[in-house]
């Protein structure tokens, strides 16, 4: 990802959309930032396509969208500005950090979209469907949360199902051919394979009971 011209700028043109100290609203998300029946949390949203459709098409859910690489959150927060977006807030944070700001029980859905596959073994620590990062999961998810994975990568599409069922999660509409049009809102990468032709790895895990 380039450098931006006039990051800060940008950012601060969108502030009312930056939480700046998330981790006080820990367990009280909703209560907070009232109006909403949901919450739901997307880990490394990019540039905002996936987030901002999504929001748009439910608007009684209060959608957090995590993102480390803020050169490319600028632009998902300048996307979800000009579309007006009241459900929508940004964290810049790594998703490592998710127990710091939400509490346990606290989430009902969590989106991660086409991560770095980390494809070298020794970092698979760092797979955001790693055990260590599903057992982070569970623990802020309520009882019936759900995951929802999508990648264009089959090797960690493959390596990650081992994982959830390791485990222990319920996995649901398992495909590694995702019809276009399911599966939620498409972000920029979604979009681009399916232009080149590349099939899309989805699954819906739940947290165990």
């Amino acid at each position: 990802m380039r450098k931006k011209p006039n990051l800060i700028p940008r950012v601060e043109r969108c502030g009312e959309l930056l939480e700046r100290e998330p981790a006080a609203h820990k367990g009280c998300w909703l209560a907070d930032l009232p109006g909403f029946q949901a919450l739901h949390v997307e880990l490394g949203c990019g540039k905002g396509r996936f987030t901002v459709g999504m929001a748009q098409t439910n608007p009684h859910v209060l959608f957090v969208a995590v993102e480390r690489v803020l050169d490319a959150m600028v632009m998902a927060m300048e996307r979800a500005k000009a579309a007006e977006l009241a459900n929508v807030r940004f964290l810049d944070l790594d998703a490592a950090g998710c127990l710091d700001v939400f509490a346990p029980g606290e989430v009902d859905r969590i989106y991660i979209n086409f991560p770095d596959p980390w494809r070298k073994s020794r970092q698979f620590k760092r797979r955001l469907t790693a055990p260590s990062f599903l057992k982070m999961y569970e623990q802020i998810l309520k009882p019936d949360g759900e995951i929802w994975f999508k990648t264009d990568n089959r090797p960690l599409f493959d390596w990650s199902l081992e994982q959830f069922e390791a485990e222990g999660w319920e996995l649901d509409q398992v495909t590694n051919d995702l019809p276009a049009g399911e599966g939620g809102s498409m972000t920029d990468y979604e979009a681009k394979f399916r232009e080149q032709g590349v099939p899309i790895n989805r699954l819906v895990a739940r947290k165990r009971r």
